[in-house]
């Protein structure tokens, strides 16, 4: 560091919004086709209005062009929109609901007839004997209300192209998978009120082949996991043989631990010797998301992913049972989407991020009986850098490391993640005894986490002199049961209490890390309710100088009633109870009906085509607010649903967000 000096918050960065946004892209998902040995990724460019492309992973080339976008619809979220099988790839195009076939080098062709974008499609698996039929899950908007749109497992036969119900009955199915003899299908399927990471069911049933027309049906249905007395979470279903099935339970201990389930002697058993308190997977909530891999073709070992203080680590786990998994040294801190590479070889890819360095797409190959790893990353395609250009333009002293912490407190652990303010040519500020300014950024979700990899966007921050503080509040999940049910029927009360003592924690000794009257609060979806709450039902509104909600929730009564259905009756339990019910705690804790209480200023930050938080919800409290003579900005963004997709609106909303506080706390030049 040289001697440089200046107040907090106004270090002269290179760190800009260009270099944030422009040519960045987010890997999506991994798709390997198991036949061919070929991996292929998902990349979401922001350049090019948020458009997801699949991309073969090796020769770095777009499996199709600029008019097709590979995202499905599903849960409104998506995920599990694409799938390789021996040379051909199957894909929702987002842009009229409908599933494309298509070889590399070809054109798409449909496979589903036009719905006029009411069907949705995702989650696919090949039928191993029938390749020409996929089981998929189909969402059916045909009467288009969150209490009337219905969601099944259906088939889809790509020769006669047309499609063919399935399963039905439960309201939500995921994850069908076939046994590698093609004979029986396993899938998980849940019901209002649960969600898929609680109370969620695994069942498997037989399959037979119908001739006229070409399709199958299923019959003996069983359930082998899930729900149960205290709403166990069972996901992640795959086979490790035709008969014996693999998954993930948190039914003893409380963390997500790997189970198998033999059919032979119908009997469900932890695959560990002694659990781990660890949880093993993300909550099952994107479609098609893996945790795991097989190692071999006998099924004696996988590989699974699985979270320490808010950072992924790798396991080789004896599927036997006989010894305790051992861990992989890996300098990767957030890993998704693991799969096998190739059929009894020890080689697996997935989607790895460090702290220091951005996204890639891994290759790792364990070698001898210590399993020694070796990791092959590759980028993302030719064109585009997962990190943006700021990787390979910023230099690598710009990077604040995250730096995990416990808080202690009465009410228990509380975990966050702090970024201390750092610029190579600054040794500080040139204001004795300043503290900086800090952002607390909060999680959507809300029963999500904020990771530990590198954000580019935080870094934007940190380089200016801020402080940035990630608090994965009481319900934030990986952190085990005990810890993500603390939210439950209290949403809006615990949350928000942890990123009021975060802050004060933080601002006093023995830390006294940042300035207690310049902590600005901002987040996203769950997170910018959270913001909204802070402001108006906490029991101290004073305690942020401004906030930033980002298409956040400000009336919970309208949420259960014109959210999507995926997350339709969600809020029953974490609010403890229905609205019908409990209409007076959904008053209480909704910042609607407290703005008379908002002191600070507030900026909002819109998507003009959300569905899961409509628009409604940021403009009536805005003009609440303005009614009230408040201090309040919005922006709302055409084109945009829940999260932005586009650069240019990643770019515009950065740069207002931090002219906001700079406004605020009178940093401006």
């Amino acid at each position: 560091m040289s001697g440089r000096t200046a107040p907090y918050g106004t270090w002269v960065s290179p760190i800009s919004t260009d270099a944030v946004t422009n040519g960045s892209v987010t890997i999506n998902d991994i798709i390997v086709d198991a036949i061919r040995s070929t991996v292929y990724h998902i990349e979401r460019r922001p350049a090019e209005k948020g458009r997801s492309v699949i991309v073969n992973t090796r020769t770095k080339e777009d499996v199709f062009d600029e008019r097709w976008d590979a995202r499905s619809a599903v849960h409104e979220y998506g995920g599990g929109a694409a799938m390789a099988h021996d040379g051909n790839i199957y894909f929702s195009h987002v842009v009229d609901g409908r599933v494309y076939k298509i070889e590399e080098g070809h054109m798409p062709e449909a496979v589903t007839p036009d719905s006029k974008k009411t069907l949705r499609y995702a989650n696919f698996s090949v039928c191993p004997n029938h390749p020409d039929l996929l089981v998929c899950v189909q969402e059916d908007h045909t009467v288009d209300t969150p209490e009337t749109v219905v969601n099944t497992l259906c088939v889809i036969n790509t020769t006669t192209k047309t499609v063919l119900p399935l399963e039905s009955g439960a309201d939500f199915y995921a994850a069908p998978a076939f046994s590698p003899d093609g004979t029986k299908l396993a899938w998980q399927q849940w019901n209002h009120p649960d969600m898929p990471w609680q109370g969620t069911l695994i069942y498997v049933a037989n399959v037979t082949i119908e001739s006229h027309p070409s399709s199958l049906n299923l019959t003996d249905h069983f359930s082998i996991a899930g729900k149960g007395p205290d709403a166990e979470s069972a996901s992640y279903v795959s086979w490790i043989n035709d008969d014996t099935l693999l998954f993930l339970s948190d039914a003893f201990g409380g963390y997500r631990n790997p189970w198998k389930y033999s059919l032979v002697f119908d009997e469900a058993q932890a695959v560990l010797p002694a659990s781990i308190a660890e949880d093993f997977g993300a909550p099952y909530k994107l479609l098609g998301s893996s945790a795991f891999s097989m190692l071999d073709a006998d099924g004696k070992a996988a590989m699974f992913m699985a979270y320490r203080n808010g950072r992924s680590v790798l396991y080789v786990v004896d599927l036997s049972g006989k010894t305790q998994p051992r861990e992989v040294e890996c300098p990767f801190v957030d890993i998704s989407s693991v799969h096998q590479v190739s059929h009894g070889e020890s080689q697996v890819v997935f989607s790895g991020k460090r702290s220091d360095g951005g996204e890639g797409i891994v290759f790792c190959t364990l070698t001898g009986t210590s399993n020694s790893p070796t990791f092959e990353i590759c980028g993302p395609s030719a064109e585009h850098n997962s990190a943006s250009p700021a990787s390979t333009t910023i230099p690598s002293n710009f990077i604040s490391p995250p730096q995990p912490m416990t808080l202690a407190r009465d009410d228990g652990p509380l975990y966050v993640v702090y970024y201390a303010p750092l610029h190579p040519d600054y040794s500080g500020s040139s204001i004795a005894e300043e503290k900086p300014p800090c952002v607390l950024n909060v999680h959507g979700g809300p029963t999500a986490m904020e990771p530990q990899s590198l954000n580019w966007a935080k870094q934007y921050f940190t380089s200016r002199g801020w402080a940035w503080l990630d608090v994965n509040f009481s319900g934030s999940s990986n952190y085990g049961r005990t810890y993500s049910d603390r939210l439950n029927g209290h949403w809006g009360v615990v949350d928000i209490q942890d990123c009021i003592d975060a802050a004060r924690i933080l601002s006093s000794k023995p830390y006294s890390l940042v300035d207690a009257k310049r902590i600005v609060i901002r987040g996203g979806s769950g997170g910018g309710f959270a913001v909204l709450a802070a402001a108006s039902t906490a029991k101290d509104v004073t305690v942020f100088a401004a906030g930033t909600s980002l298409y956040g929730i400000s009336n919970l009564i309208l949420l259960g009633q014109d959210t999507h259905k995926f997350e339709l009756r969600y809020i029953d339990g974490l609010m403890g109870g229905p609205v019908e019910r409990i209409r007076s705690v959904y008053e209480a804790r909704s910042p609607i009906y407290h703005v008379d209480k908002i002191t600070i200023p507030l900026l909002l930050l819109q998507g003009a085509d959300d569905k899961v938080v409509p628009k409604e919800q940021s403009e009536e409290i805005v003009q609440k607010i303005n009614a009230r003579g408040g201090k309040v900005e919005y922006h709302l963004y055409d084109g945009e649903g829940h999260g932005f997709r586009k650069a240019e609106t990643i770019k515009a909303a950065l740069e207002a967000e931090l002219g906001w506080y700079e406004e605020v706390l009178g940093l401006k030049n």
